[in-house]
Parts: structure tokens; C-alpha cells; sequence
């Protein structure tokens, strides 16, 4: 999934994207507040680690003016102040988590998965569909009672699709949740990702149909 880590120290922007990465995620990182208001107006984000202290615009006047824009994207606020009526007024603004600096990257790690599967999968910890188990904020497979060997690009992929089944989702989606500004997928590369895909689902009782003109169905043998 493609995340947005909106810090202005560099140490910590450099452990919490490091660790993004590690887990598979696609990281873009800015650290001015104003920037980030305009990535979130023309960017799809699944998720945004949120400073409260930051130039431009402060993190508070972020997460106000996104919410006011009826944008649901997953908060995770990250602070160096302590505060409880500060920690009371950000979730009341619309923060879904609130971590208080210093902090381990073990929690930070367990807080993120958290927010992923409440956002991605309505709370329910694996997502069954024909054979397969996929586990979204786990980043695991079964094909039975067996791992499935998948690429990071083609568990995000997966990822993606899964989070919309029995939905078409365009080319352009796609690219969008996979790609970080530093990152592009061409048009063949995303072909390439889609086949190599299809393949490994070959016995998994579900199908990746390309729909032409369209984009993508991941659909399952036994759905209605």
C-alpha cells in the first residue's frame, strides 16, 4: 500500500519510512505542512503518519483540513508532546491512533498493521476468497494450508485488487497505490506484475480478469 510519512526530522522520517519499506508499503516523505495538504488534495494515500509539529502549516491544521475535505484516510499521529488534552483535541479533530515520541518501531509496526485491517478489511483479520487467505496487514498468503511465494510488487498488487474484489479497479488505481513519486511503474511493467500474478493464481479458485478499456476484477470461482 502506498503511505505518506509527513515528518520534518529527518532521523525519525528516516527510521518510520525504513520500517514502511521493510513491510512492503510504497513511502513517500514529505516535511512541511503545506506540502502535505496538497499531496493529500491530488494524491490516494492507504495510510498517513502525521507530525504535529511541522513548517508550513502544523499538523493539527493537516488532519482539520483533510477531514473537512471528508477524506477518511487512516491518521496515525506522531508527537513529541505528551499532553492529554492535546492528545484528546487531535483525535477529536480525526486521528485514528495517537503515538507519543520517543517510541519503539515494534509498536509503531503493530499500530500501522492495526489501522490497515480496521481500514482495508472492515476489522476481520484474514480475507478468504476461493482458496486463498490473505492476510492485508500480516502481508502473508496461503494457498491452502501452503504459502504462496509472491514478489512485494505482486503481494501489493494482490493487495489492491483483493481490498476491491468483485469491483473493477482502473489501471490508473493501480498504479497510483503502488507507485511513490520516486518509484514509476510503466504501463508494461504493471502488464508484466498483472501476469506473473495471474499465474501464481492459477490453482487458488480465483481469477484476475483484465476487462478491456477498464482495468482489473479479482473475482472468486464460488462468488455469487
Amino acid at each position: 500500500m502506498r503511505m505518506l510519512v509527513v515528518e520534518d526530522d529527518a532521523a525519525i522520517a528516516d527510521a518510520v519510512c525504513a520500517s514502511l519499506e521493510r513491510a512492503g508499503h510504497a513511502v513517500d516523505h514529505l516535511a512541511n505542512g503545506k506540502a502535505a495538504i496538497s499531496a493529500l488534495q491530488e494524491h490516494a494515500f492507504a495510510l498517513v503518519v502525521l507530525d504535529l509539529g511541522l513548517p508550513g502549516e502544523d499538523g493539527s491544521e493537516v488532519l482539520r483540513k483533510l477531514r473537512v475535505d471528508h477524506d477518511g484516510t487512516p491518521v496515525l499521529v506522531i508527537t513529541a508532546r505528551e499532553e492529554v488534552d492535546l492528545r484528546v483535541r487531535t483525535l477529536d479533530l480525526g486521528a485514528d491512533d495517537y503515538l507519543v515520541k520517543p517510541f519503539s518501531l515494534a509498536e509503531f509496526d503493530a499500530r500501522v498493521r492495526a489501522l490497515l485491517r480496521r481500514q482495508s478489511n472492515r476489522g476481520v483479520p484474514i480475507l478468504q476468497l476461493g482458496k486463498l487467505s490473505i492476510d492485508l496487514a500480516g502481508r502473508r498468503v496461503l494457498l491452502g494450508e501452503a504459502p504462496l511465494d509472491l514478489t512485494a510488487r505482486e503481494f501489493a498488487l494482490l493487495e489492491v485488487l483483493a481490498s476491491r474484489h468483485n469491483r473493477v479497479t482502473s489501471r490508473e488505481h493501480v498504479i497510483e497505490a503502488l507507485c511513490t513519486w520516486n518509484d514509476a511503474l510503466t504501463d508494461n511493467g504493471l502488464d508484466i506484475a498483472v501476469h506473473r500474478l495471474r499465474r501464481k493464481l492459477a490453482d487458488s479458485g480465483v481469477n484476475l480478469r483484465t476487462v478491456r478499456g477498464l482495468g482489473y476484477l479479482l473475482e472468486a470461482d464460488d462468488d455469487p
